[in-house]
């Protein structure tokens, strides 16, 4: 039997810099561990626990992915687990979110059938509703109401709900701030910098290449961050998590999104980080059996 099969996919395995950390901490602990790719054959019984990592190509098949999750969580223990990645996947859960006392960016929620309207906006974004790497993700200056229709309608003519949010400034000099949490714990954070430009020059790999530092979180960012953890109403905490902030124009933090399914998790920007994932795992092995 393998202890802990970490998933990515087979475009990413060689670009998810959080593998080889990971796996030599697991190694470290005396864990046996595989890397596999969830579009190739795999035995998942064999395994005693499999790990989501960087299944990045997910929105170009997602029914197959689907497929996978319901496979995988029948033979072996998943994590995160199979609803927890649903759940996660489709950014409507914001509006879940927000009813339960989360602070989110505004959001509204175009569905397939309807008629893209766009008024009295400044700067915003519009993207699908399920999507990750910000592909198919486009920022507009107020007044581009015909081309942000045109790409709201060309999403939904692919059968994709789509999300329109306003562009908050602050990301422009202070980033985003990504807060990594293991096993429920605020374990680190990193800065990236803003991503989206005016070009509207579509994504052509697995993701946008991002500029990363670390970054020590502040107390009110851990507190939205955790706030929005808890509002997921889990009978225990999840195994990992990331949550994306931003602040607005008042200064206080709001939730962009939650990556609770195959989040980077830049083990290389925090010191024992990867020990600390690993440890994790663990405990979780211990627990499944």
């Amino acid at each position: 039997m393998i202890d802990i099969t970490l998933v990515t996919s087979i475009a990413a395995r060689a670009l998810d810099e959080d593998l080889a950390p990971l796996q030599e901490a697991l190694d470290a602990l005396g864990l046996r561990t595989e890397i596999a790719a969830w579009e190739e054959p795999f035995n998942y019984a064999q395994t005693r626990l499999a790990v989501l990592r960087s299944p990045w190509n997910y929105t170009e098949c997602f029914a197959q992915f689907d497929q996978w999750l319901s496979a995988t969580s029948d033979c072996t223990t998943l994590l995160n687990p199979a609803e927890v990645v649903r759940f996660s996947l489709d950014k409507h859960y914001l509006g879940v979110l927000q009813a339960r006392g989360v602070p989110i960016i505004p959001s509204r929620f175009i569905e397939c059938g309807q008629t893209p309207e766009f008024n009295e906006l400044d700067e915003f974004v519009v993207k699908p509703c399920i999507g990750a790497g910000s592909r198919g993700a486009r920022r507009f200056a107020g007044g581009e109401f015909s081309s942000a229709a045109q790409h709201a309608e060309n999403l939904l003519a692919q059968g994709m709900s789509v999300l329109v949010q306003p562009y908050l400034k602050a990301v422009d000099h202070s980033g985003e701030t990504a807060l990594i949490f293991f096993d429920g714990e605020y374990s680190h954070a990193i800065r990236k910098s803003a991503l989206l430009d005016h070009s509207g020059t579509p994504v052509s790999g697995l993701f946008k290449p991002e500029s990363i530092t670390a970054r020590d979180a502040q107390a009110d960012e851990i507190e939205v961050a955790t706030l929005a953890l808890n509002a997921l109403q889990l009978a225990e905490p999840l195994t990992y998590a990331r949550v994306d902030l931003i602040r607005a124009s008042d200064g206080s933090p709001q939730l962009l999104e939650l990556e609770l399914a195959e989040p980077s998790v830049f083990l290389s920007y925090a010191p024992a980080s990867a020990k600390r994932f690993a440890e994790t795992l663990k405990r979780r092995l211990i627990h499944a059996n």
